[in-house]
């Protein structure tokens, strides 16, 4: 397992602003305004990052062709995500990092037709910039955001070169260690 990418405490206060649209409110109120953005742009696929997101989409008929969880709910044991996937995948990936293991299975999993779910031992929460810099354009990768709401984060080039500008920086400071 080696660690492609390393957060710094820098990036840490950079990255607890939204990447994308957030979307405040109850969880009817989300669901129901993402519902009307998924009807109105189709994305080719939606990618959930986190427990409750993933959980919120499918008990709202919305289940994404990827979700990406790790057990746990603002860093606490929760009840697994039951959601009926084509395959489940296995990665580590320790808090405050991003592994090669985890970059070759969202990658795999975003070339497969079918749907796959990621469980995560160790923390899911940077994975987000690896879903949006691999799938396809105009997809949605959403996550939560703490006590807000959700982040819905559009795949486009301007937004994959913005991660790549943050990857750049973990992959530096990974580097000068």
């Amino acid at each position: 397992m080696g660690i492609a990418y390393r957060l710094t405490p820098e990036l840490r206060a950079r990255l607890k602003e939204p990447i994308g649209t957030l979307i405040q409110g109850s969880f009817i109120d989300t669901m129901n305004r993402f519902r009307q953005m998924m009807e109105r742009e189709k994305p080719p696929r939606i990618i959930a990052v986190g427990d409750t997101v993933t959980r919120n989409l499918t008990k709202s008929r919305m289940p994404p062709q990827l979700s990406i969880v790790d057990n746990k709910c603002m860093r606490k044991s929760t009840q697994p995500v039951d959601l009926a996937t084509d395959r489940t995948v296995h990665v580590e990936n320790p808090q405050a990092t991003i592994t090669e293991e985890a970059i070759k299975a969202i990658q795999d999993s975003l070339r497969s037709s079918g749907s796959v779910k990621i469980v995560v031992d160790g923390e899911e929460d940077l994975l987000t910039l690896i879903a949006v810099m691999y799938a396809p354009e105009n997809s949605f990768v959403l996550y939560g955001q703490p006590y807000e709401g959700i982040v819905v984060v559009k795949v486009t080039p301007e937004k994959r070169a913005k991660i790549a500008e943050i990857l750049k920086a973990m992959e530096d400071a990974r580097k000068a260690k």
